[in-house]
């Protein structure tokens, strides 16, 4: 009876030390997701005559601080609804990480308004207070060329209404 003991604590210290193990050399992996949608008002930021862009592309580079050396580069295709996830194997704690936009799959709405800003950095690295994996980017938009005839009122509606744009 004893030897049955000590050999179930044998194989049960085994299997512990052997989890502690994989923890600690396991491949590090991060979901990155985001939207790209389209700016119909040109305010850069999203309204309700906003509008998710499907099959746009955005790419995700990292670089090194401090050379500037491209060291990672993928890029995904949006959803129906304007979301896109990249997973990303390993830790990236001495890179500066950021999407970008590549392209719209709507000619109507695939400019980019002058002075926004069109990437959004994302932190691929678990020594920064982040615990869990997925990281959640910034929206991303293109704009139309003019504005559509009833941003007007739909910034009204939101308690904004910006008096240099024209409108």
């Amino acid at each position: 009876m004893a030897r049955t003991f000590e050999a179930a604590a044998l194989v049960a210290t085994a299997l512990c030390l052997s989890s502690l193990l994989g923890f600690a050399y396991g491949q590090e992996q991060f979901s990155v997701i985001g939207k790209v949608y389209c700016d119909t008002c040109r305010v850069d930021f999203e309204t309700k005559a906003s509008y998710g862009l499907a099959d746009s592309k955005v790419r995700l580079e990292c670089h090194n601080r401090t050379s500037g050396v491209l060291t990672l580069s993928a890029e995904a295709v949006t959803d129906k609804s304007g979301e896109y996830k990249l997973v990303i194997d390993g830790d990236h704690e001495e890179e500066i990480c950021e999407l970008q936009l590549v392209e719209s799959s709507d000619p109507e709405c695939s400019s980019l308004l002058e002075g926004a800003v069109h990437n959004a950095r994302v932190a691929l690295t678990n020594k920064n207070g982040v615990a869990q994996a997925v990281r959640y980017a910034n929206p991303l938009a293109f704009t139309k060329k003019e504005s559509l005839p009833n941003c007007k009122q739909v910034l009204i509606d939101m308690g904004v209404f910006p008096l240099d744009l024209g409108y």
